[in-house]
């Protein structure tokens, strides 16, 4: 049992003849069930050919009355991603993960608003991992994005984290230990995104093929904290917590575009303190995750 994706799930490349969304859509194909999962891309000027074998549609809604999908990963440049993203939603996919990097947060805006306006008016929700994320995976059944799939062992324990990397550096230390993961998922680090650590935990906790879950997240804004407290009253599984940016110095920007710190409860040590109140195993040093979690089982 997986949160997100498994080997039935049915997938769209939205950008799938650009440079980005051949190739890692060509590597997503040849992991694990990837050649029945990934179905048919878009691209409104080549609807009609196809990429290797998979038809290319010219719309979102086109490649899901074809083939069934319920699931789109975006490839698409920065000044159409929002677009991209809203056709997705507006074709009442399940799930959109939106990998593209570097999207004006004006745009970002618009799509929250808009998504939020479609559900309060009844229509379908439409879950958005990301955009600037490396996507989800559920090992040895299927990968939705750029994460290395040879690093991931099939297994109990959830990852999820604000940083691709660092998603890379847990499931790497696990693997090593023998832990298989359930699932990995990377949210991304933009300020405005979709599913946020604590929707993330939230599956965790209700997926009975997870045993434990390390939570991974950044200097800025009030994700982790949230999660942690929820997790509190909650959670019914062990976590491990780390927080990057512990030598950030206040009002310094790291990396992510949502890793602003403003020099309250959003830097690391703060997190840090308020995932150790909640029953968190924290740690300072990122290359502690997978021993701590070990201990844990």
């Amino acid at each position: 049992m997986s949160i997100l994706i498994d080997k039935t799930t049915r997938v769209i490349t939205q950008g799938i003849t650009g440079k980005t969304g051949q190739f890692h859509t060509r590597m997503c194909r040849d992991y694990a069930n990837g050649r029945e999962c990934f179905v048919a891309g878009v691209n409104p000027k080549k609807a009609g050919e196809d990429f290797e074998g998979i038809p290319i549609h010219a719309s979102v809604a086109d490649a899901k009355a074809a083939t069934g999908a319920t699931v789109s990963v975006v490839y698409v440049p920065p000044a159409g991603a929002a677009a991209a993203i809203w056709e997705a939603v507006q074709a009442d996919l399940d799930l959109v993960i939106c990998i593209t990097e570097g999207i004006p947060i004006k745009d970002m805006l618009e799509v929250r608003n808009r998504m939020k306006a479609k559900e309060a008016a009844g229509g379908k929700r439409t879950l958005l991992l990301g955009p600037n994320c490396p996507g989800t995976i559920t090992p040895d059944e299927i990968k939705i994005g750029i994460m290395p799939g040879h690093i991931h062992k099939k297994g109990r324990v959830g990852v999820v984290s604000r940083s691709g990397t660092l998603t890379y550096e847990a499931v790497a230390q696990l693997t090593e230990l023998g832990i298989g993961q359930s699932s990995a998922v990377g949210i991304g680090g933009d300020p405005i995104n979709g599913l946020k650590h604590l929707d993330v935990m939230q599956l965790f906790n209700d997926d009975p093929e997870t045993d434990a879950v390390i939570m991974i997240g950044e200097i800025g804004g009030p994700d982790e904290a949230d999660a942690a407290r929820w997790c509190k009253a909650n959670m019914r599984k062990p976590v491990v917590g780390f927080i990057a940016g512990v030598t950030a110095p206040p009002g310094k920007r790291m990396g992510h575009a949502g890793a602003l710190i403003s020099g309250g409860a959003d830097t690391a040590d703060a997190k840090l303190a308020i995932m150790e109140e909640c029953g968190f195993k924290v740690t300072r040093n990122p290359s502690e995750m997978g021993k701590l979690l070990k201990s844990l089982l």
